[in-house]
C-alpha cells in the first residue's frame, strides 16, 4: 500500500490499459495519478508538473517511449525521476533496450497487480532515497555556504579566500603596509549616560560606515577593538601608495562620523612600514599584524585630537607632496619618547 503523497504519471495511448491501471493503482493507495496519450503530451505534462514516477507504453503514436526516455536522459533535472516500462509479451526485447537507455523497471501486459505493487514500491523507495541524498547533499551546500559568508566576515577578503581553497593561511612578512586606526572620542562617557542598546547601535553606524570607506580606498578591514577600528592598506591586496589610500581614507572616516547617529568625533592615527601578519588562535581564531609600524600607529591615534588625523614624521614624508598638514609638535608616545608628528588635514 502507498505511504505517501505520490504523483504519478501513466502514458499509453490505448484509453482501456490507461483505466486499467488507474484503477490497480488505486486499489494500492496511489490516489493522485495523471495519464497522457502518447510521448509528446507526456513530455509537456512532466515539464509542468513534479511526477515520483512514470508508467510508459512503448509503442505509441507521435513519439513513442524510446523518445520519451530519451528526452528524459538528457534533461538532468527530469533523469532521476524512475520509469516504469509497460510492454506487451513480445517486446521483451524492447524492453531491453528500454532498461538500456535509463528505464528502471518493466511490467507486461496484463499487468500482476503483486508485481505492480513491489516494483513500483521499490522505485519509489530508490526514488525516495535519492530525493533525500539531494537535500542532504544541499544541506551541506549551504552550511558550507554560511560558513564561508562568516569567514568573510571574520577574516579580510583575501586571507577567508586562501583560507577556503589551500586550508590555511601561512605567517608573512609584509614591507610597506599602512596601518590605520580609528578611535572615538568620549567613548566612555557616552557608554556610561546612554542605554546598552544606544551604545551598540551607534558602534554599528559608525563601524558600517568605516568598512564602507574602507572598501572604497582598497583598504582591509582587520579588526575592531572596542570602540577602535583597524584597517590596513597595502598588506593583503596589492596597493601601489599605501600610506595615501589610507589618509584618504582616514579624512574621509572623520567627515562621515559626524553624519552618523549619533554624530560622533573621531581621532585617526596612520603609520607605514613592516608588519607580519598571519591567524592565530584555535576555538575562535583571528587575521592579527604585528610590528612596530602597528604599535606606533595606536599610539598616534591618542596622540591626535577630536577629529584630527596624526602621522609620523617619518610617514609624512612619503606623502608631503600628495596632502596638506602641519606639525603638532614634538609629542611623547609611550614606549617611544618624543617624535615630531604631522597632522594631515587634507589632499591636494
Amino acid at each position: 500500500m502507498a505511504d505517501a503523497p505520490y504523483k504519478l504519471l501513466v502514458v499509453d495511448d490505448d484509453e482501456f490499459n490507461r483505466r486499467i491501471i488507474a484503477r490497480l493503482l488505486k486499489k494500492e493507495d496511489y490516489t493522485d495519478v495523471d495519464m497522457a496519450s502518447n510521448g509528446r503530451e507526456a513530455l509537456e505534462m512532466i515539464a509542468k508538473d513534479n511526477y515520483d514516477a512514470i508508467m510508459l507504453d512503448i509503442e505509441m503514436p507521435e513519439m513513442d517511449g524510446y523518445g520519451v526516455l530519451e528526452h528524459l536522459q538528457k534533461d538532468m533535472r527530469l533523469r532521476q525521476i524512475p520509469v516504469i516500462m509497460i510492454s506487451g509479451v513480445d517486446e521483451t526485447s524492447s524492453v531491453i533496450k528500454c532498461i538500456e537507455m535509463g528505464a528502471t523497471d518493466y511490467l507486461h501486459k496484463p499487468i500482476d497487480p503483486v508485481l505492480l505493487r513491489a516494483r513500483l514500491g521499490a522505485c519509489l523507495d530508490k526514488k525516495r532515497m535519492h530525493d533525500q541524498q539531494n537535500g542532504y547533499v544541499n544541506q551541506l551546500r549551504e552550511e558550507k555556504k554560511r560558513a564561508d559568508q562568516l569567514l568573510n566576515v571574520i577574516l579580510p577578503t583575501a586571507a577567508a579566500n586562501e583560507l577556503m581553497s589551500s586550508g590555511r593561511v601561512p605567517p608573512r612578512r609584509y614591507n610597506n603596509v599602512a596601518i590605520l586606526f580609528c578611535d572615538i572620542v568620549g567613548f566612555t562617557e557616552f557608554c556610561n549616560s546612554h542605554s546598552a542598546e544606544e551604545v551598540v547601535s551607534g558602534l554599528q553606524s559608525l563601524f558600517e560606515a568605516c568598512e564602507r570607506i574602507t572598501q572604497k580606498h582598497g583598504m582591509e578591514k582587520i579588526k575592531t577593538i572596542g570602540d577602535e577600528f583597524m584597517a590596513s592598506s597595502g598588506l593583503l591586496t596589492a596597493n601601489s601608495d599605501p600610506m595615501l589610500s589610507a589618509v584618504a581614507c582616514g579624512l574621509e572616516m572623520i567627515e562621515a562620523s559626524r553624519e552618523c547617529e549619533p554624530p560622533w568625533e573621531v581621532r585617526v592615527g596612520i603609520n607605514s612600514g613592516p608588519v607580519v601578519a598571519g591567524i592565530v588562535g584555535h576555538d575562535k581564531y583571528q587575521f592579527d599584524v604585528w610590528g612596530d609600524a602597528v604599535n606606533l600607529a595606536s599610539r598616534l591615534t591618542g596622540a591626535g585630537g577630536p577629529g584630527k588625523l596624526v602621522v609620523s614624521m617619518e610617514s609624512w614624508l612619503g606623502i608631503q607632496d600628495t596632502c596638506d598638514g602641519r606639525s603638532l609638535g614634538r609629542v611623547a608616545l609611550k614606549g617611544k619618547g618624543e617624535m615630531e608628528i604631522i597632522e594631515v588635514y587634507g589632499l591636494r
